[in-house]
């Protein structure tokens, strides 16, 4: 599938998203909320993909997906930032300086992502570089994604929304996610996807 599809179809999620939540909640904060976790959500949705699939099934995560794989998911994540600045500048909540930082951190290499995979295929970055940055990004926004919700199914993060057992499900599925990963990571074959 390609990236113009792909894109065209995380964007008609979230209108559907805005239009379904605009009805129940109107233009408040609690609907902004409701987009922020269902954002987020999508934004999982399609990481996964990418998390289960690379490195060493690339031509698949082409065709299901994207051929840029990496962009569609900083089109949604993008999305679910802004939504996240729209509620807290609505609601003017006092923002944890630690977890600000972290965020930055994280959304940066989601951002840099993209072209460091543009700089790989035009062949202006090796492989074996590519590799590296690859498992960064993976890893690290894999821990950002569970370090999300662990305090949500701990108890320690109020007035988040939703119910505790759609965080338990999540944060159930994500820990599955690198169960899954465990394979790949110790039994690497010895051959690798050309471009991956």
């Amino acid at each position: 599938m390609n990236f113009k599809k792909t894109a065209m179809l995380i964007l008609l999620l979230e209108i559907a998203m805005v239009v379904f939540v605009s009805f129940e909640y109107g233009f408040t904060a609690d609907a902004l909320q409701v987009l922020s976790r269902y954002s987020g959500r999508l934004s999982l949705a399609v990481f996964s993909i990418i998390f289960l699939m690379l490195p060493n099934q690339a031509a698949s995560l082409s065709r299901i997906l994207s051929t840029r794989p990496f962009h569609v998911f900083a089109l949604a994540h993008g999305i679910h930032l802004i939504i996240l600045i729209s509620y807290n500048f609505m609601t003017s909540n006092e923002l944890n300086p630690i977890r600000l930082a972290g965020g930055f951190i994280v959304y940066a290499i989601i951002f840099a992502m993209p072209a460091i995979h543009l700089r790989q295929e035009s062949g202006s970055l090796s492989l074996p570089q590519f590799k590296i940055y690859l498992s960064l990004y993976l890893y690290i926004t894999w821990f950002a994604f569970f370090i999300y919700y662990l305090p949500r199914v701990q108890g320690k993060v109020i007035q988040v929304g939703g119910q505790y057992w759609e965080y338990v499900i999540l944060l159930s599925w994500i820990c599955m996610m690198m169960g899954m990963k465990l394979p790949v990571i110790f039994f690497r074959p010895k051959t690798s996807d050309r471009n991956h």
